[in-house]
């Protein structure tokens, strides 16, 4: 008998259903599918709803919600179906990001090959044909850890920290991929440029990216990247996108 999923509390302010100890392309898959299946059913308890990479929050009152109530209700919905092999949420996007790997613009992309073990140019042909799910949103407005990447990126963060890399920038680490949202130190190592804003706030949906979309990032040159930012004023980069069913 496995101890997943788990409910638990969150001081007053809700639950919280955690599916594994740790990433897996299941769990993610379960946290997106119940928080879709939540959300279906309209509790009036429940006023606001998110996930992490293998957890969905429920913000509910426990002050003056019965604790027990709701977790009952919840335990029947997690014994209704098989979550870790769910279908995922309707509605969601593919996008296709114009990349530009390495050179100057992208410098750790040598090292972060070598790291993984693989020359560079398998790793950008490998990375740019590689499709990948938003697990979740994180650390900067609307900024998605992406994956997940072969076994082959399954590389760790590096020991000393980057001082900045710029909006756009593609960053891996433990097979998965970030794309910056703004300027930012990091200690994942910087691969890939693009142009692509993942947080617009002057649009109607000022987080351009939802958990559960998809992404690829086709590998394109330097040119066409200053093409890009030049002409395209659309804060998107030159992405295009298509509706998943």
């Amino acid at each position: 008998m496995t101890d997943w999923p788990k409910i638990r509390t969150v001081g007053v302010s809700g639950l919280l259903i955690t599916f594994a100890p740790a990433m897996s392309e299941p769990a993610n898959r379960a946290a997106l599918a119940f928080r879709a299946e939540v959300e279906a059913q309209e509790w009036e308890e429940v006023t606001e709803t998110s996930t992490s990479l293998v957890s969905t929050f429920l913000e509910i009152d426990l002050a003056s919600t019965p604790q027990e109530a709701m977790t009952e209700r919840l335990t029947d919905l997690l014994n209704s179906r098989d979550w870790f092999s769910a279908d995922l949420p309707t509605g969601r996007t593919l996008w296709h990001v114009p990349t530009v790997y390495g050179t100057d613009l992208a410098p750790q992309l040598e090292e972060a090959a070598e790291v993984a073990g693989v020359d560079p140019d398998a790793a950008v042909k490998e990375i740019s044909n590689s499709r990948v799910r938003v697990l979740t949103i994180g650390f900067a407005p609307g900024q998605p850890y992406m994956g997940e990447l072969s076994e082959t990126w399954n590389i760790p963060r590096q020991q000393g920290l980057t001082k900045s890399v710029p909006p756009g920038a593609l960053v891996i680490a433990i097979r998965q991929l970030i794309v910056f949202t703004n300027a930012a130190p990091t200690g994942w190592r910087h691969i890939g440029q693009t142009a692509f804003g993942t947080f617009l706030p002057q649009s109607t949906h000022p987080f351009t990216l939802s958990p559960g979309d998809e992404l690829t990032f086709p590998a394109i040159s330097t040119d066409e990247f200053e093409r890009i930012k030049t002409k395209d004023t659309s804060g998107l980069g030159g992405a295009t996108r298509e509706a998943l069913t």
